[in-house]
């Protein structure tokens, strides 16, 4: 990860200069339509989705995606965090939209069948909680972790949001006190089953 370093100034390499903030239950007009913006958590701090319930319409950006799971990481800056819970939470907020709700992603084409997608996330996310609970038959890390989770090979850029991933996973299983974190003399991070 070191070598890696941080790509994202290259990808970024400006801030605007303004910006109008929109909160959660905020309304904007947009194309002659009335868009609420959902606040919802878990992949960022705080990451707008548009709705517009005269279209039937949601832009969901990087909260619900049609094939791939969005990251949901924890990172070195917020390390007592609890993503993955947030996450999860977050995806009830869609529960009351119609299943036909037209989907817009960020990554991935437009879809239908909302309630059916946010059902495969929960799962797709149970299992992995499932497999990673199931491994710690021995304290492992987060890096130990990886391979479990993530069962093909990993390049850098990868390599560190499946860190961030396991991480996330391992965070909510402690906080629900299913498993156990110890500092070792090595100071690494280690869980096991509580």
């Amino acid at each position: 990860m070191a070598r890696r370093g941080n790509p994202y100034p290259t990808l970024v390499p400006t801030v605007a200069p303004a910006y109008r903030r929109i909160r959660d239950a905020d309304a904007l007009a947009l194309g002659g339509r009335r868009w609420e913006v959902l606040t919802v958590l878990g992949h960022a701090p705080e990451h707008a989705c548009l709705w517009c319930r005269e279209l039937g319409v949601l832009i969901s950006g990087d909260q619900v995606l049609p094939k791939i799971t969005t990251n949901v990481s924890v990172w070195p800056e917020e390390p007592q965090a609890n993503p993955l819970r947030l996450y999860l939470d977050s995806l009830e907020r869609f529960r009351p939209m119609p299943p036909e709700t037209l989907v817009l992603p960020s990554h991935g084409l437009p879809f239908r069948g909302l309630h059916a997608r946010l059902g495969a996330l929960r799962d797709h996310h149970d299992a992995r909680l499932a497999e990673a609970l199931d491994a710690l038959v021995e304290p492992l890390s987060a890096a130990e972790l990886v391979p479990t989770l993530f069962r093909r090979e990993l390049d850098d850029h990868q390599l560190v949001f499946a860190l961030g991933e396991s991480l996330a996973h391992l965070r909510l299983l402690e906080s629900d006190g299913r498993v156990a974190r110890a500092v070792g003399k090595d100071g690494v991070h280690r869980f096991r089953k509580a």
